[in-house]
């Protein structure tokens, strides 16, 4: 059997505080971090792109660095402080601390990952890379289909292996390779952004086009799933500023969707946002790309660039290393500079979103599909699906098949319709035993279940979801517990630590699914308080593989505390 246990990260926020208290910043380093941010107004909202630039600079975000920060955002340096440590991606250290090596190489270690052997890759590594160099276990890199994967540098580096690795260190080729798509001249000699100058022109009403989204049945493609139409009209109609935000913050164990879409058509997406923010009547786009995907920002920072200076201002945002940005109120949180903690709702978004004023959310893959329906109908939308399902979908396939990766198909299609039409089968020596629909967080599915529909509602009967549509695949040769500590250690690495049921959930559910033997009782307890009183999906969803487990495999469980 292959086992995919993950150990927890350290928490975040676990680097040591400095005992120095009212620190003063000194002179030298306000001015070094005034000619490195520029003489451009200070923003507070942009204190996270200004720690991406110090660390970029420096390879690390200095106490004195931080000091000079906060003077000169006119901010209290705790605040300063906890913001940095929340984010994975930085790296802040006392002067008295070990020198960050200069050359990081991080391993994934989710569960794609951990079932291409990312364990014994890490332990290989660490024996043989050089010492100037550290070795890192990170969460999910959107990289699943070419596992194990790993990144050096920010170069990306797929079905790694430590001679690859150690190869690419040496080579001194770290820096992201950039993805080279259709570019903004291509995309408009194939009709590319006559749909959104039709909008901008009233052409095409902007409220015929939402009648048409409306008439489709578009849905979030993120992971609720919630009708796009009507969170369009709720910010539509309110009055004032208003924001349009892009989800591109794919964290999500399995998924690479996003990822897929970007590389191959961005300026789909980018007309698909200038449509939408057009249409609900925003000025502004707020474009929130997570931090692994380095080549993928270098090629949007140039095409945004190129989008035509009377439209709608697209700010495109940097990630910092943290899966619960991917929830909606905590991405807002981090847009404006704080820590990704999720909001306690009502107000809704849609109410008081991003800087306080109504905000649509959407996910790449809902704008990427806008400029078909506007083009060829809501009818011709709702016919692609299958089963009852609507529309299409990019499903991210991973694991034990033939030929993983990004399929576009329609909504509804089976498990078995999607092995068998688009991956080839199952890989050569593998027997479907589960596979999970919707990610980490989607439970898991046992193989006798392949025929139920992938869809919104199909899977809840059966105490799963779609979510991302992130499908990873198991057969016989992998060890369903090792899998679900894999995913339990993931979402206690992840757990901002806003609230006591998750932060403490996690913790515990991980540190029971590490015995030998599972108290099953406790594990259905810290599940129903986990569901009930956490904040944000994180929480509530984060016992779903071991409830699954419970309810498909409960031969697993045979000598444990029942």
């Amino acid at each position: 059997m292959n086992t995919i246990d993950r150990p927890a990260h350290p928490g975040r926020g676990g680097h040591a505080r400095s005992t120095q208290k009212g620190r003063v910043a000194d002179e030298a380093a306000l001015q070094e971090i005034a000619a490195l941010i520029g003489d451009g107004a200070w923003q507070r909202d942009l204190l996270i792109e200004y720690l991406h630039v110090i660390q970029d600079h420096y390879g690390c975000i200095s106490a004195r660095h931080l000091a000079a920060l906060a003077e000169h955002l006119r901010i209290g340096l705790a605040e300063a402080y906890e913001t940095a440590t929340f984010y994975a991606h930085f790296d802040v250290v006392k002067e008295d601390s070990t020198p960050v090596a200069p050359l990081t190489i991080r391993i994934c270690d989710s569960i794609g990952c951990a079932m291409a052997g990312a364990e014994a890759l890490l332990a290989d590594l660490k024996k043989t890379a050089p010492k100037n160099i550290r070795i890192q276990r990170v969460p999910c890199i959107g990289q699943c289909a070419e596992a194990p994967a790993a990144v050096v540098g920010t170069k990306v580096v797929v079905h790694a292996s430590s001679q690859k690795l150690t190869s690419c260190a040496d080579s001194g080729e770290h820096r992201a390779d950039e993805k080279s798509p259709p570019d903004y001249t291509t995309y408009s000699a194939h009709g590319g952004y006559e749909l959104y100058q039709a909008i901008c022109s009233g052409k095409l009403p902007a409220d015929h086009a939402l009648d048409v989204i409306e008439a489709s049945g578009l849905r979030g493609m993120g992971g609720a799933g919630f009708p796009t139409a009507r969170k369009w009209r709720a910010v539509k109609s309110a009055a004032g500023i208003k924001y349009l935000v892009i989800n591109a913050d794919e964290g999500e164990p399995g998924t690479f969707k996003d990822r897929f879409i970007l590389e191959h058509d961005p300026h789909r997406v980018l007309e698909g946002a200038l449509m939408a923010a057009t249409i609900i009547g925003a000025n502004e786009i707020y474009f929130y790309l997570r931090d692994e995907y380095a080549g993928l920002r270098a090629m949007l920072t140039r095409e945004i660039a190129k989008l035509p200076a009377d439209g709608p201002r697209i700010h495109l945002r940097r990630g910092a290393g943290s899966y619960v940005c991917g929830e909606e109120s905590a991405l807002i949180e981090s847009l404006e500079g704080k820590r990704g903690y999720p909001r306690q709702r009502p107000p809704l978004p849609v109410e008081s979103g991003l800087f306080g004023r109504p905000t649509a959310t959407n996910n790449v893959e809902t704008l990427f599909f806008l400029r078909d329906i506007l083009e060829r109908g809501a009818e011709w939308w709702r016919a692609q699906g299958r089963k009852g399902g609507i529309g299409l979908r990019h499903y991210s396939v991973s694991g034990r098949v033939k030929n993983p990766g990004v399929k576009l198909a329609p909504a509804g299609l089976t498990l078995h319709d999607l092995l068998q039409d688009y991956c080839g089968g199952m890989a050569d020596g593998h027997e479907l035993l589960a596979y999970l629909p919707g990610g980490a967080s989607g439970g898991i599915m046992p193989a006798r279940l392949s025929h139920v529909p992938l869809d919104f509602g199909a899977l809840e009967p059966h105490g799963c979801f779609i979510g991302s549509a992130a499908i990873i695949v198991l057969s016989q040769h992998d060890d369903l517990k090792s899998a679900a500590r894999n995913l339990m250690a993931f979402f206690a690495d992840e757990s901002c630590g806003q609230c006591t049921p998750c932060r403490l959930g996690t913790a515990k559910s991980l540190k029971l699914m590490q015995a030998e033997h599972w108290d099953v009782p406790l594990l259905k307890d810290l599940a129903e308080v986990m569901r009930d009183a956490s904040i944000c999906g994180l929480g509530q969803a984060a016992p779903n593989p071991v409830q699954s487990l419970l309810r498909y495999f409960p031969h697993l469980f045979e000598g444990d505390q029942a």
